[in-house]
């Protein structure tokens, strides 16, 4: 494709929230963070094994693609990026195909991974959790049906970034300790935030990293302030996803 018809496809199908490089035609160059999210995936990228050979990866929310990509080009086996939006989907299969990557692309949520029959080597689970009504079940039904070994996790945070310990058990009067900037905390917005209506729950770094022990995600580095690799070893006591049944509406 020449430089004009890939220009002319990549604005039919904006607007992108990925500034991917298309040979040389960008699809967000006034992205309000920049050279978004490549000026964040630079920050960490040594963090991740640069040979990915015979390795399978997941991408959940994968968007427009970027580290769909990015996996791919380090040689992963298989990438499989999901999305519950078409129009994402639309984006990512179209820059895979511009820069020459066979990736998979569906359209399927967090909440159904369990349809997908199959476990990763790797899930990236990149700025999703903040966007979700059900952020614990995600991180359990991860754990269950999807990721085999490593998970690499961001979230935007919010609130203080203090750590302190936390006990095992408090007493029910010991109140105190709720109100500690280092007590992992879940920002609710019943609104918007950032005009986004998607934007549900915001943890702290507390919170952020509770949330992943508790699904059974242990961390073995922090690369970025926003990002975990984590692996995948046995839940804790009393975790597991939960599956409502869907019955007919009233």
């Amino acid at each position: 494709m020449s430089s004009e018809e890939i220009r002319r496809r990549a604005a039919a199908l904006g607007p992108w929230f990925h500034n991917l490089d298309l040979n040389g035609v960008w699809t967000a160059p006034e992205h309000f963070l920049g050279d978004y999210p490549a000026v964040k995936w630079r920050r960490f990228a040594q963090a991740i094994p640069a040979d990915l050979s015979g390795r399978s990866v997941l991408d959940i929310g994968c968007n427009g693609g970027f580290y769909s990509i990015e996996m791919k080009r380090r040689g992963a086996a298989r990438v499989l990026g999901i999305d519950s939006d078409e129009a994402y989907l639309a984006q990512a299969r179209f820059a895979a195909d511009v820069t020459g990557q066979a990736i998979e692309f569906r359209r399927l949520s967090v909440y159904d991974i369990a349809a997908l029959g199959e476990r990763f080597d790797i899930v990236l689970f990149m700025g999703v959790l903040y966007h979700l009504r059900h952020p614990m079940l995600a991180l359990d039904l991860i754990h269950e049906h999807a990721a085999r070994d490593l998970l690499i996790f961001q979230s935007m945070q919010r609130g203080a970034a203090e750590l302190e310990p936390v006990r095992e058990d408090y007493d029910f009067e010991e109140t105190k300790p709720f109100d500690r900037p280092g007590w992992p905390k879940l920002h609710f917005i019943e609104q918007r935030y950032a005009h986004d209506q998607t934007n549900w729950w915001v943890p702290n770094r507390a919170c952020a990293e509770a949330m992943l022990r508790s699904a059974g995600f242990e961390i073995s580095a922090h690369p970025e302030e926003e990002v975990y690799i984590c692996r995948r070893v046995a839940a804790p006591e009393g975790a597991g996803a939960v599956y409502p049944m869907r019955g007919p509406s009233a």
